[in-house]
């Protein structure tokens, strides 16, 4: 008989930050619009920028989650930067982000990195200086100023950044319920090379968790077993665009297909597992009672015990004058457009909170609102 058909009371919210630079003020967007409509988030993933964003949530009381992230975004955004109020021309305002990143990195970004006096290319002793042409101490005392880590490690909200492993290669997780978090988890799980300098934690030494996987959603669905989960997905880069016609544009798309095609394989790979463990629970309550104790039947049981999940993706879709380093582009005009971008996107997928398909326990799947809205002039570009 096929499980009744509900949608659970009090499923556990998550927010996946996917990782993406100048671009994540677009998840700061999205969260305000999240956090009026209510309630506040269970969980908060995060990967690189979407890490950063995720500590400064997790690491503050409500009232003050949406103070702290305009505090951060006005402080990275605070350097001299070209800009024109109210928009501008498409060519005008592209020439203007390219002025904006050669700044950027020339002089580094306030409270975040800071140019090395000595280039890494004229040293050879293997430390964190010869590893990076940027210094992030910035970032250590930013993070130390806006996030309160006693908060975060009372585990009132869960928090969990991925980073990798240089030694082993393999991706990590630093989880709040199985350890205490520091300033220096989220810079690892943010450490970019050759950008960024790798971070030292408990002897190991760690780089941007998205050289591996840019979004943490398989390890939010590997995590939880017991409650409902309703996951809202914000990616920075998106999978539709145009055919480009420049060599820069050529560059800026292949980068969005990089980073949005691991993205959507981890979530059709992880929802298609998840489907198949609830179809194995179904099989299973069809046997007969008598074998429930063998030993390959508790082990299935095991495996196919899943909660209902709904995954919401938002994903940042950009517009015609953002080039191929748009996620190094820190002005101020750039940032309040990626901003109101996520607050458009986020109230639309409040919009939709009543169209989600009843979930059967075990069942899951992934819907995009912003797919109903009209293009933006670079996809709908000929």
């Amino acid at each position: 008989m096929e499980p009744p058909r509900v949608t659970p009371a009090q499923p556990r919210r998550v927010l996946v930050l996917q990782g993406g630079g100048a671009l994540g003020s677009y998840q700061a967007g999205v969260y305000e619009a999240l956090s009026r409509a209510g309630p506040e988030p269970d969980w908060v993933a995060g990967i690189s920028i979407g890490a950063v964003n995720a500590a400064i949530i997790a690491g503050n009381a409500p009232a003050d989650r949406l103070p702290r992230l305009q505090e951060f975004w006005n402080l990275v955004t605070s350097n001299w930067s070209l800009s024109l109020a109210g928009g501008g021309f498409d060519a005008l305002r592209a020439a203007m982000g390219d002025a904006n990143v050669g700044w950027a990195m020339a002089a580094g970004v306030p409270g975040f990195f800071s140019p090395r006096p000595v280039s890494p290319l004229l040293l050879s002793n293997g430390g964190p200086e010869a590893l990076s042409f940027y210094d992030s101490t910035p970032l250590k005392r930013t993070l130390e100023r806006l996030v309160d880590f006693d908060r975060i490690n009372s585990g009132e909200t869960r928090l969990s950044v991925g980073a990798v492993n240089i030694r082993t290669g393999n991706f990590a997780y630093f989880d709040n319920t199985h350890q205490k978090i520091g300033p220096e988890h989220i810079m690892a799980s943010g450490a970019l090379p050759p950008g960024l300098p790798p971070v030292e934690i408990a002897g190991e030494w760690y780089w941007d968790g998205g050289l591996v996987s840019n979004t943490p959603l398989e390890y939010v669905l590997d995590q939880d077993k017991a409650a409902d989960l309703v996951i809202y997905q914000l990616d920075l880069f998106s999978a539709r665009g145009p055919m480009p016609k420049t060599l820069q544009e050529a560059a800026e798309r292949e980068k969005d297909i990089r980073f949005s095609s691991r993205t959507r394989l981890n979530t059709d790979a992880q929802l298609r597992i998840h489907r198949l463990k609830a179809s194995v629970a179904t099989l299973l309550g069809s046997l007969p009672a008598d074998r429930s104790e063998d030993p390959e039947f508790k082990l299935l049981r095991e495996f196919a015990t899943e909660p209902s999940v709904v995954v919401v993706q938002l994903v940042y879709r950009d517009r015609a004058y953002e080039g191929s380093f748009k996620d190094v582009e820190f002005s101020r005009q750039t940032m309040l457009d990626h901003w109101k971008s996520g607050v458009a996107d986020g109230e639309n997928a409040i919009a939709h909170r009543g169209t989600v398909p009843p979930q059967p326990p075990g069942g899951a799947v992934s819907i995009d609102p912003g797919l109903d809205r009209p293009a933006t002039p670079k996809e709908d570009r000929p």
